[in-house]
């Protein structure tokens, strides 16, 4: 009897260890690798959600005006671009005036709309989801009547000094040259599209934004110049890059034989000058964005629907 209970005693003991290192046996369960981690990454998974909305999604016409911001951004957006129509009306497509006056024309308005000042990065921006229809349209208004304000004021300036001081004017744009004016046009818009989106990841150095910005102007502009006037002996200037300001640079024609030709040259301008850029800063902003995406980086530099993905 007396040497059966230590047995016993041992049994329980052996038992509840066995159990105890059962217990812990069953907590730890083994790593389950889904298909989806074994498989490399295809091009689907890398560019998932990349035609996701990036803007506000409550943004609509019944609720931007309720946000004071509205009204300072289309504030900074009119005056931003009536400087920089200023600036161009008075010294041309200079590459060095353009450089230091830009900077800070874009230094000044950044923070306040995030310095679009060009209806083709504003067409690009809603293109491409990171704004929405109904700011990007009063955006273009406003770049529209700022640019409007700019002629005013360089007009009012060179008529009261009593002057014959022409200000500076676009080439006339003739059936020869149309392709060439709209592909240096599309050329140059691409540059500045594909800039703008890298300069959104300097969203809180507008230094840095300013100056990248700044400098893919000022490559569109030599790029521009180099083409029209190295390689088709152009002497006037025959692009501008700037759909807005464009049309401060009397672009459409107000005189012809017939208005049938009337209404032809005005559609060769708006093409050119209007609808071939829009389309360069379109592809800019794509093609920069798949370059993120394939770099692995947010195309959208942050925003909410990145940030959804991560989790």
């Amino acid at each position: 009897m007396a040497n059966k209970k230590p047995a016993r005693t041992s049994d329980k003991k052996s038992s509840t260890k066995s159990k105890t290192e059962a217990a812990k046996t069953a907590k730890v369960k083994p790593a389950v690798v889904t298909s989806e981690e074994a498989a490399p990454a295809t091009g689907k998974a890398v560019f998932k959600g990349f035609f996701a909305k990036k803007g506000d999604p409550d943004e609509t016409i019944l609720t931007i005006f309720k946000k004071p911001r509205i009204y300072g951004a289309l504030m900074g957006e009119l005056i931003g671009t009536m400087l920089l129509a200023m600036l161009l009306l008075t010294l041309g497509v200079q590459p060095l005036y353009i450089l230091f006056g830009c900077i800070g024309i874009y230094l000044a308005v950044f923070t306040l709309s995030g310095a679009n000042l060009n209806p083709l990065v504003t067409v690009a921006m809603m293109v491409t989801r990171r704004m929405s229809v109904i700011r990007g349209v009063l955006y273009i208004l406003a770049q529209v009547v700022g640019a409007w304000f700019g002629l005013l004021i360089i007009n009012g300036f060179r008529l009261g000094s009593g002057t014959e001081t022409e200000l500076p004017a676009m080439g006339e744009l003739t059936g020869d040259i149309f392709w060439v004016v709209a592909l240096v046009e599309l050329v140059g818009a691409f540059i500045i599209g594909f800039a703008f989106v890298r300069a959104l990841q300097y969203k809180r150095k507008p230094l840095a934004f300013a100056f990248t910005v700044t400098s893919a102007i000022t490559l569109a502009i030599i790029v521009g110049i180099v083409v029209s006037q190295s390689f088709f002996e152009f002497t006037e200037t025959t692009f501008v890059y700037n759909p807005a300001i464009a049309l401060m640079y009397q672009i459409l024609p107000t005189a012809a034989d017939n208005f049938g030709q009337l209404m032809g040259n005005i559609c060769l301008a708006l093409l050119a000058y209007v609808i071939f850029p829009m389309v360069g800063g379109i592809i800019g902003f794509f093609i920069s964005d798949v370059a993120s995406k394939l770099n692995g980086e947010c195309c959208c530099m942050g925003c909410a629907c990145c940030k959804k993905e991560e989790e």
